[in-house]
């Protein structure tokens, strides 16, 4: 028997890299997908468009599954950006301030606000908000909207798993260290990117499909004493002071400063 069988598991963000990656993880251990995105495409059972910022949208994906398959499970909550204008405190302007927290943690909001209902009504389940390492972690090599609104959702889980505990419902943070994706690489140029692994133990980024099989474990029963808590999958890099350095020997940069997923 699969980890997911028999599961109907939403999840958000399902048109990037990671949620693609997800889709494809959940439905292999058996799970019953249902992908949303505000734009493209993935291959499920069910895929719904929404802006999951607008309330009336959020609901309606809910409501679109429970129609269609009964019940739902499982919340992914994955969906996210990160934007090159979202610097230090002193150069990032209001309005990326309102839009990175509006989709990174109000729409985690919603989605919670408006999925969690149906998993009480299906005797429990299990969320999974995408937090980051960057919500457990001060950066000299600021995001300052992105990392605000990664700790507002860090915040968010424990408060509604505390909540939820005994109605059945349980609700982690899943937050990653850097993932390798087309996003990251956009955002870092070679020196940047440099500047992060040099605190990487393991002197890689994650890739997608190692975030995807963390998140299907929060989602299984396997995990079912796992609550309210921050999921770290960073290789290592909240535990680290001094690392083994670049596979060649090279000295790192001295500032300690962390990196940004």
């Amino acid at each position: 028997m699969a980890a997911l069988d028999g599961k109907v598991c939403v999840i958000t963000g399902a048109a990037g890299v990671i949620g693609r990656e997800s889709v494809d993880v959940f439905t292999g251990q058996g799970a019953t997908v249902v992908g949303v995105d505000v734009k493209g495409h993935v291959d499920a059972p069910l895929f719904l468009t929404a802006d999951l910022t607008d309330p009336g949208q959020v609901e309606a994906v809910y409501t679109a599954a429970a129609e269609r398959f009964g019940r739902i499970d499982v919340l992914f909550n994955n969906a996210g950006i990160a934007v090159p204008e979202d610097g230090s405190v002193l150069d990032t302007d209001l309005q990326t301030w309102h839009r990175v927290i509006e989709v990174n943690l109000t729409s985690i909001f919603l989605c919670c606000k408006y999925g969690l209902p149906h998993l009480l009504r299906a005797g429990g389940g299990s969320v999974i908000n995408t937090s980051s390492l960057v919500a457990t972690m001060g950066s000299a090599v600021s995001q300052i909207a992105y990392t605000a609104s990664k700790g507002g959702v860090l915040s968010l889980s424990r408060e509604l798993g505390v909540e939820f505990a005994r109605r059945g419902v349980r609700v982690n943070a899943l937050c990653p260290g850097p993932v390798d994706t087309p996003l990251l690489r956009s955002l870092f140029r070679p020196e940047e990117t440099a500047r992060r692994l040099v605190h990487v133990p393991p002197g890689r980024f994650a890739l997608a499909r190692e975030i995807a099989t963390a998140a299907a474990f929060l989602a299984s029963d396997a995990s079912s004493y796992v609550n309210a808590t921050e999921f770290l999958v960073d290789g290592g890099i909240s535990a680290a002071y001094v690392t083994a350095g670049p596979p060649d020997g090279a000295a790192g940069p001295p500032d300690g400063t962390a990196g940004h997923e």
